[in-house]
């Protein structure tokens, strides 16, 4: 390592710290889904999709602010040895899915879906960054990825319980293979076993973050020409693709100046989303993020995985439980939506869903009973007690504290995209 100032290496870590965040935040769920069989949430390794097709509840701590719209199907790939093709059926007309495709630093690289290929059945290939092969006959479309781990967030539109077959029966038509196996051909040679690292939140958020990012940098290889110089500024402070990382054989002064820049880091990260209210430009491709990486930290700590803003758009309040609130959406200012809209409620710190009496996490255009005004309006009633017989059609339940109340918007406005819509304030 090159010798450098304390200084310096401080402005290295925070740096560095805010750019592994959402990486590390990513290789937390997905240890825990494709490696760590013991995990409540393990899918069955790489190449395997796990469907859900009940509703979320408050006990599903799978990923922060869940979706409970659209039940989830997992599944993570490991592109190094070949590519990977998913095919997909004919999906019923009014029935909205997506299946969303993040690398290693939780761009959304590729897109399958109503939206973005429609509602046919196709093969769709996802190669690595190190494949050069055609692609052969048959395949829809071709996506290619810069990392070699990636993973998939698929969601399928439920309208409530007894919905549930008709969306296990479009999840059942979605299927994963090698590319091999959809030519019919011999495998290829298996790449090299990984050795995973146990993920560990304390260390993971502390100075031994450099041990995980210097795993997960070998599976980005080579570097985007956009970050050829960050990662050479790393290297100062021991970052790089498989590098051991001993925190007790680091210099004691050059590791105190890693641990100051990580805390500087964390309090940054902490300001930034205390202000950010909104979706609008934080989650997309590399080349629409602008190699932000600040907003790419944001995304991952308020809403890992979150839909590119043509998808879905995202917007919210902070409120406590302890205080009636409503939303009220005055004659003609409701969400407009090409597929449907919700406001989903969390606690926080955790952002996972309120574990209430009567079972309702969200609310929206779908829900069953909700009553609007007689001009045209809406008004949602947000409180821990209910707000009377006659309001409790359009109630959501809200701990004795503070919470998150999330609103998505699928398919939004040309207006919601640009930042021109907004939602009407917290009362």
């Amino acid at each position: 390592m090159t010798k450098i100032s304390s200084e310096q290496a401080r402005a290295i870590a925070a740096e560095a710290w805010i750019y592994a965040f959402p990486m590390i935040e990513n290789y937390n769920t997905w240890y825990k889904q494709a490696v760590d069989s013991s995990a409540p949430e393990y899918v069955g390794g790489f190449g395997r999709y796990r469907h859900y097709s009940e509703p979320f509840t408050a006990k599903n701590h799978d990923v922060v602010t869940p979706n409970n719209d659209t039940p989830y199907s997992w599944a993570w790939l490991d592109l190094r040895a070949e590519p990977w093709v998913l095919s997909v059926p004919d999906v019923p007309a009014g029935r909205y899915y997506v299946s969303q495709w993040v690398d290693l630093f939780t761009y959304n690289f590729a897109y399958v879906g109503s939206r973005a290929t429609g509602n046919g059945a196709g093969h769709f290939l996802f190669a690595g960054p190190g494949w050069k092969g055609e692609v052969p006959a048959g395949i829809t479309q071709a996506f290619h990825a810069e990392t070699d781990i990636v993973g998939t967030l698929t969601r399928t539109q439920l309208d409530g319980p007894d919905d549930v077959p008709a969306v296990k029966a479009v999840q059942a038509g979605m299927k994963l293979q090698p590319l091999s196996a959809f030519l019919g051909k011999a495998a290829p040679p298996a790449a090299p076993a990984i050795d995973f690292p146990k993920y560990d939140a304390a260390r993971a958020r502390g100075h031994d973050f450099i041990a995980y990012l210097n795993f997960l940098l070998q599976f980005a290889q080579p570097a985007d020409p956009s970050e050829i110089d960050l990662r050479k500024r790393f290297e100062d402070i021991g970052i790089g693709p498989g590098r051991a990382w001993d925190a007790a054989k680091v210099d004691p002064a050059l590791l105190a100046a890693i641990d100051a820049g990580v805390a500087d880091a964390a309090a940054s990260l902490e300001k930034v989303v205390d202000v950010t209210k909104g979706s609008n430009g934080l989650f997309g491709t590399r080349q629409e993020n602008g190699n932000d990486y600040m907003k790419r930290a944001v995304a991952a700590a308020m809403g890992l995985y979150g839909n590119s803003i043509e998808e879905a758009w995202y917007g919210g309040y902070i409120g406590d439980g302890t205080k009636p609130s409503k939303i009220h959406f005055a004659p003609g200012t409701l969400p407009e939506a090409k597929f449907f809209w919700s406001a989903t409620l969390y606690t926080l710190p955790d952002r996972f869903l309120y574990d209430n009496a009567i079972n309702r996490y969200s609310i929206g255009d779908r829900t069953k009973g909700l009553k609007m005004g007689a001009d045209g309006s809406l008004t949602i009633y947000v409180s821990h007690e209910s707000p009377g017989a006659e309001n409790e059609s359009n109630w959501l339940p809200a701990p004795l504290g503070p919470y998150s109340l999330v609103g998505r918007i699928y398919g939004p406005s040309e207006a919601a995209m640009r930042g021109e819509w907004h939602l009407p304030p917290l009362q």
